[in-house]
């Protein structure tokens, strides 16, 4: 178990790009959530993992995960329908932590966050040029939240 202290941003500008050290994709999914906790499953390349985080508390939460099958965590992805996204993750080293830039595919096509994860909830952050507003508390920027919007605007799309 360890302890997540993370903050999330909107990006100001691609300069990030440049600054790439690695990438990867990343398919995961909402197994169960509700105010106090979700439970997700995770494929990174030929890993899968099950991840369960409890509800934020004073910038902080407990997070626990553990290393499954990759045939279980397919079919528990088959299982997640809606909620499964795929992402690109970049990683971007700046002043000794590492940035994590996620761009979306499929149904969040067009949505990039960089969150970094801290030590501490004091921890001073150099903030790089790139980086734009905070939105680590805002609501309409968690994953379900974003989901959901985006589904409600496919079904007005959607011909009738």
């Amino acid at each position: 178990m360890k302890v997540e202290i993370e903050r999330k941003f909107l990006l100001a500008s691609d300069g990030w790009r440049k600054l790439v050290e690695r990438s990867a994709y990343i398919r995961d999914g909402l197994i169960a959530v509700s105010d106090e906790r979700k439970t997700r499953v995770r494929i990174i390349g030929d890993r899968a993992n099950l991840t369960v985080k409890t509800k934020r508390v004073a910038g902080s939460r407990f997070e626990f995960e553990y290393d499954i099958p990759l045939a279980d965590a397919e079919l528990m992805l088959e299982c997640c329908g809606s909620s499964a996204i795929s992402k690109h993750r970049h990683f971007v080293p700046h002043c000794g932590l590492v940035w994590e830039i996620d761009e979306y595919d499929g149904v969040l096509q067009g949505v990039v966050l960089a969150d970094v994860e801290l030590t501490a909830i004091d921890q001073p952050l150099d903030i790089p040029s790139w980086i734009g507003h905070e939105v680590t508390a805002e609501a309409p920027y968690r994953k379900l939240n974003m989901l959901e919007a985006r589904q409600k605007v496919l079904k007005r799309e959607k011909p009738e």
